[in-house]
């Protein structure tokens, strides 16, 4: 993992098992933007109180960063679902969003954008097929299994390997932040069965669960071939990332940005 920062200020993180020269990627930190608290700085959320134009200056900074052109976006309206969304196109900057978790591409004339905060965010790349996913792992999405349906989206639309496949899990919320009810555990217990006692540990009478173990047992089980878990917890720091559970849900989204170079 490496961290960048433009020259306006804009910070944000790469992952080492993405190749530079084909995969343009950032998870971007809360630094560089112009929202102010609980916003500040770099929130790219529409949907939590920020004025409209901050979060349209912010998304220009991210895509700038990374050199590419805000209107060459694709995004989704995120659910907490396994839905999947195919584009070759980007989505027309007034046009209404789709319902979906998981999008995908393989023309690099699309910027994949996603918006976090604590949710895991996973990168997923083929080489053999110079195609991409992005996808969002909530516990709902983890309990879904929201992995493998990105997996199985890559399968369907572009021919992918899982074997093939290069994969990130991003930043978002460790185990020793996240403490869960019973209705979480019960999901959880339910989607693992005997592999939820490696996900579910109790810390001081409450019980934790391990998103990014969750998740890297769900790619593993898909059959992806090489996964990287960059274990870095949005909760851990927030005057770096924005987190949900830590800003008790009065903050703003850390973007995400994958698209494939020409």
């Amino acid at each position: 993992m490496k961290f960048h920062e433009s020259p306006d200020g804009v910070q944000y993180l790469t992952f080492d098992s993405l190749p530079a020269e084909r995969v343009i990627h950032g998870f971007f930190t809360r630094k560089g933007g112009v929202s102010p608290e609980p916003w500040s700085s770099l929130n790219t959320g529409g949907t939590v109180g920020d004025e409209r134009s901050h979060v349209i200056e912010n998304r220009r900074r991210i895509f700038s960063a990374l050199g590419r052109r805000v209107e060459s976006v694709f995004d989704v309206w995120q659910v907490h679902g396994v839905e999947a969304r195919a584009s070759r196109q980007p989505r027309p900057l007034d046009a209404p969003h789709e319902q979906a978790d998981i999008i995908l591409t393989d023309s690099p004339n699309v910027t994949l954008f996603m918006r976090f905060a604590d949710c895991v965010p996973i990168f997923l790349y083929d080489p053999v097929r110079h195609a991409a996913a992005l996808a969002h792992a909530g516990w709902q999405g983890t309990v879904k299994k929201a992995a493998v349906a990105a997996v199985a989206a890559m399968e369907t639309h572009y021919g992918c390997k899982p074997a093939d496949l290069m994969t990130v899990i991003g930043p978002s919320i460790g185990p020793d932040h996240y403490a869960v009810g019973e209705d979480v555990i019960r999901q959880v217990q339910g989607a693992f069965g005997e592999r939820a006692g490696q996900l579910l540990a109790s810390v001081d009478g409450k019980t934790h669960l391990d998103l990014w173990e969750a998740n890297r047992l769900t790619l593993a089980e898909a059959g992806v071939g090489q996964i990287e878990c960059g274990r870095v917890c949005t909760a851990c720091d927030v005057s770096l990332w924005f987190s949900h559970r830590a800003e008790k849900g009065r903050t703003g989204r850390l973007g995400a940005i994958l698209a494939l170079a020409d």
